[in-house]
C-alpha cells in the first residue's frame, strides 16, 4: 500500500509536494481507512482544482515514476527519460526532477526515490524502516553507488548500472529478492484516463470470462441501473460489417487488414421488450458500442481496471473520473473503494474530478480531499482540506464542503471575473 508520494521540479511542480495516504485522527468515515500494522491508511484520495491547476500533472508524475521503474532495464545507453522540469524558472529548468514514494510491502515500510533528467540519474535511494529507525539499503549519487550489508543482492552490480538506468531495476534483473518485491509493487500501480477509455475494455472482457469476477461486475452494473438486463459476451470471426462504416476508407481498410481472419469478442446488452399494453414479451439485444450511451460504454470499459484492482489489491489512479458519468455513478465507483464489503484486498484509489457533488454526498473524510492551485509564478501547490485552517483551527466536519469550495473558501477554483459582464460582452 502507498503511504505517500512526492514530486518536485516536474511539469508545473516547482517545489516538492507530497500527497499522503496517512489518515489523521479525525473520526468521520472510519470505514474509509485501513489499519496496516502501525499505520492507518486512506483507501482513496480525491483531487480538486481548476483547469490547468496541476491535477493531471500530479497523475502524470505518478505514471512517469512507475514507467521509469518498469522500463529502465530495457533502455539503451542513449535512451531518454521522459521527464520535463519546471520550465518557468531559470534555476529549475536545468535541474533534475524528483520522485519519491513511501509504501508498505508485507507490513515493511520502504522509501524509494530518484532524481533524474532526460539523460542521467543524479540520485537514487532505498530505505527500510526497522525497529522504528530508517536504515539505508543503498544510496546512489552522481559519482557512485553506496550499499549496506542489508542489500547484499546489489553487491557487484554497481559497475553494471548505466548512467541512465535505475540501480533498483538492475538488481531486479539479477533476481534480487527485495528489488523484485518492489518492482512487483510498482506493477500493481495502474493509471487510466477517464476520457480515453476504449483501451481498457479488454480487461473488462477478461474479468467477465471468470465466474467470480463476472458475478461482481454484473452485480455492480445492476446496482447502477444502466437499463439493460444482461450483458452478453460473444466471440466470433471478424467481419467488415462489425466496424462503423463512416470511418475514412484508408483507416477502415487498415483495420480490416489487421483483423481479417481473427476471432474477436463482441459485447451486447439485453433489454426488455414490451407490447402495446405494457406487457413484457421478450428481449432485444443492443450492440454495446453502437447502441448504448457513451456513459454506459465508459462504465463498462473502466469497470475492468476498477474490479481488477479491487479483487487483486494495488493502486488505481484515474484522471477525469467523472467525465461522461452521472454524479451518482461517480459516487458509486468511489464508494466501492471505501466499502469494507467490496474492498477486501487493501486496494487504493486516487482520482481527479470536477464533480463538486462528491463533496456533499461522496462520504469523503477531510484528509481524503486534496486541492491543487497555481501561485503567481504558475507553480502548483497541493494541500488537503484537513490542513486548511481558518483562524488557526481546522475546518469542521459539519461544514458544507461543496458550498464552501464553490464560493472559493478553500481556493483551487478558476477565477473568471464578473460572469454577467462576460455574457454582455460576448
Amino acid at each position: 500500500m502507498i503511504i505517500e508520494f512526492t514530486v518536485g521540479n516536474f511539469l508545473s511542480f516547482k517545489e516538492k509536494k507530497t500527497l499522503t495516504f496517512e489518515a489523521t485522527n479525525i473520526t468521520e468515515y472510519k470505514e474509509s481507512t485501513i489499519k496496516m500494522g502501525n499505520y492507518k491508511l486512506l483507501k482513496s484520495v480525491v483531487l480538486y482544482g481548476a483547469n490547468s491547476s496541476g491535477k493531471s500533472n500530479l497523475i502524470k508524475a505518478m505514471s512517469v515514476m512507475k514507467n521509469i521503474v518498469m522500463t529502465s532495464i530495457e533502455k539503451t545507453s542513449i535512451s531518454k527519460n521522459n521527464v520535463i522540469p519546471f520550465l518557468l524558472n531559470n534555476d529549475t529548468e536545468n535541474l533534475p526532477s524528483f520522485f519519491e514514494v513511501v509504501f508498505l510491502i508485507n507490513n515493511i515500510r520502504y522509501r524509494y526515490g530518484f532524481e533524474l533528467d532526460s539523460t542521467s540519474i543524479y540520485g537514487e535511494w532505498l530505505f527500510k524502516l526497522e525497529n522504528r529507525k530508517e536504515i539505508p539499503l543503498f544510496i546512489r549519487e552522481k559519482d557512485g553507488i553506496g550499499l549496506t550489508d542489508d542489500f547484499e543482492e546489489g553487491k557487484g552490480l554497481e559497475e553494471k548500472t548505466r548512467e541512465n538506468a535505475l540501480f533498483l531495476s538492475v538488481a531486479d534483473q539479477f533476481n534480487g529478492k527485495v528489488s523484485g518485491e518492489i518492482i512487483r509493487w510498482f506493477n500493481d500501480w495502474a493509471t487510466i484516463s477517464g476520457l480515453s477509455h476504449d483501451n481498457y475494455r479488454g480487461v473488462t472482457l477478461s474479468l467477465l470470462e471468470k465466474k467470480k469476477s463476472k458475478e461482481k461486475l454484473l452485480g455492480f452494473f445492476k446496482d447502477l441501473d444502466l437499463g439493460f438486463q444482461e450483458l452478453k459476451l460473444k466471440k466470433e470471426r471478424f467481419q467488415r460489417s462489425f466496424l462503423p462504416q463512416d470511418l475514412p476508407s484508408e483507416i477502415l481498410d487498415d483495420i480490416v487488414s489487421d483483423l481479417e481472419g481473427k476471432t474477436i469478442a463482441r459485447v451486447s446488452t439485453s433489454h426488455n421488450k414490451f407490447d402495446a399494453q405494457g406487457n413484457q414479451i421478450g428481449f432485444c439485444d443492443f450492440d454495446l458500442r453502437d447502441q448504448e450511451s457513451s456513459g454506459t460504454n465508459k462504465v463498462i470499459d473502466i469497470s475492468g481496471p476498477i474490479f481488477d484492482t479491487l479483487l487483486n489489491g494495488g493502486i488505481l489512479v484515474v484522471d477525469e473520473l467523472d467525465a461522461k458519468l452521472h454524479p451518482l455513478m461517480t459516487a458509486a465507483i468511489t464508494n466501492l473503494f471505501n466499502s469494507p464489503d467490496y474492498n477486501i484486498n487493501k486496494a487504493q484509489l486516487i482520482f481527479a474530478t470536477h464533480d463538486t457533488n462528491l463533496l456533499s454526498y461522496g462520504k469523503f473524510r477531510r484528509d481524503q480531499i486534496y486541492f491543487l492551485e497555481k501561485d503567481k509564478f504558475e507553480a502548483t501547490d497541493l494541500y488537503s482540506l484537513i490542513d486548511y485552517k481558518e483562524e488557526g483551527t481546522r475546518i469542521r466536519k459539519d461544514r458544507s464542503f461543496e458550498k464552501d469550495y464553490i464560493h472559493g473558501r478553500y481556493g483551487a477554483i478558476p477565477f473568471i471575473g464578473d460572469f454577467e459582464k462576460l455574457v454582455k460582452n460576448g
